[in-house]
């Protein structure tokens, strides 16, 4: 192959990769790619792998159809992690046909297999994943890792487990983040045991990341341990926006909610800033706290486009609704676009808590049928019982 002809492809792909990664410029990275007449697996790869960073996954199924090589594995690898974002009919068929098509020499390549592996299991196949992992002569880390978190990811705390028991090489980060948050949501005697045998023994170095730090807390919070969360919470150097929102939910879940507003000035004093999360946090301990100041002086400091969020706002008519400021709680309640169940829900269920039967029951009456569910039901009976309204 000449070699002007191949430092133009070089260039081509450079183009593309420049074009698709830095500038998020899809349209024309996508021209440019489909006046390339004879594309290579590698130009695939690369094209698959920017338009999944730039949150188009469907554009690489499109682009699959069209394809007119076999794909290599590491092509396959990508379009398992693109049909994996989508989870959708269309990646679904796609997907389970690659892998019906795989070569059978692909199913020993490491990264291909953990890619299907990871694929299935947002699909909810299981059994599937299973079927891969066992069929992997020498598995690795990363492989272990998802299939944790594919259990994880489809609520199999116990199966997360024993596979974790099973494990006998060094662990990663991501292997430390995922069983922490198996042994918060199990939350029994066994996962308390692991958990915290998995924290004493974490090397000091995983202690300051945060994604790490903040399952740990978050972990350690949910088994009631508060204290022993304070003290991580403390031991790391240098804290981000999820680490205090780990403490704060520990703290509101442990009845504790007062101590929020004083991680909160603690945030402002070090510059910083809550992320939506961490602004929900704090609306939950001024709804627990029911103190107006704290609820206003909050509101104040939330910036307007975290505010006009939908659990923002839905957050806010709760914290309002339970602060008996029921005309706040309308006022928010009026500004949300597209309300949803959860948002129908807390208005019926403020006017429940202030005991305004009747408006409860016209608002569940307005709300459209298919947002109705158990929890409004509930919400509106609730509020006619303390009204005297049930015959309504």
């Amino acid at each position: 192959m000449p070699s002007n002809f191949l430092s133009k492809i070089f260039k081509i792909q450079a183009i593309i990769n420049k074009t698709l990664m830095e500038c998020k410029d899809i349209d024309n990275a996508m021209h440019l790619f489909s006046s390339i007449t004879k594309k290579s697996n590698y130009m695939y790869t690369l094209m698959f792998k920017g338009l999944i960073t730039n949150n188009v996954a469907e554009k690489v199924l499109d682009l699959f159809d069209e394809m007119k090589i076999k794909p290599n594995q590491f092509t396959l690898s990508t379009l398992f992690n693109a049909c994996a974002v989508l989870n959708n009919n269309r990646a679904m068929k796609t997907g389970k046909k690659l892998l019906d098509e795989m070569p059978e020499n692909y199913r020993n390549n490491k990264i291909t297999s953990t890619s299907a592996i990871d694929m299935l299991m947002k699909f909810g196949d299981v059994e599937s994943a299973e079927r891969i992992f066992r069929s992997i002569k020498a598995k690795d880390i990363i492989t272990y890792g998802a299939m944790v978190k594919g259990y994880v990811g489809n609520e199999m705390f116990e199966k997360a487990l024993d596979l974790f028991e099973q494990i006998h090489l060094s662990l990663t980060n991501v292997i430390y983040a995922i069983v922490f948050n198996a042994c918060a949501k199990l939350c029994n005697d066994r996962a308390m045991k692991i958990g915290k045998e998995l924290l004493a023994k974490m090397p000091e170095n995983y202690r300051n990341n945060n994604i790490i730090s903040t399952s740990a807390i978050d972990m350690l919070m949910k088994f009631g341990d508060v204290e022993s969360a304070e003290r991580m919470f403390r031991s790391i150097k240098v804290k981000g926006a999820d680490i205090y929102g780990a403490l704060m939910n520990g703290y509101n879940l442990n009845g504790e909610s007062w101590k929020c507003f004083k991680i909160f000035e603690e945030m402002k004093e070090k510059d910083i800033i809550p992320n939506e999360i961490a602004w929900n946090i704090l609306i939950g301990a001024c709804s627990k706290s029911g103190m107006l100041h704290h609820c206003q002086y909050i509101v104040n400091q939330i910036p307007l486009n975290i505010q006009n969020k939908i659990r923002t706002q839905t957050a806010l008519i709760d914290m309002w609704g339970k602060c008996g400021s029921i005309e706040k709680a309308k006022n928010v309640f009026n500004l949300v676009v597209d309300r949803d169940t959860i948002t129908y829900n807390a208005m019926i269920n403020a006017f429940a808590l202030n005991g305004m039967g009747s408006q409860a029951a016209e608002l569940y009456r307005e709300m459209p049928n298919n947002l109705r569910d158990h929890v409004s039901q509930i919400c509106v009976l609730n509020a006619c019982s303390h009204a005297g309204l049930l015959h309504e």
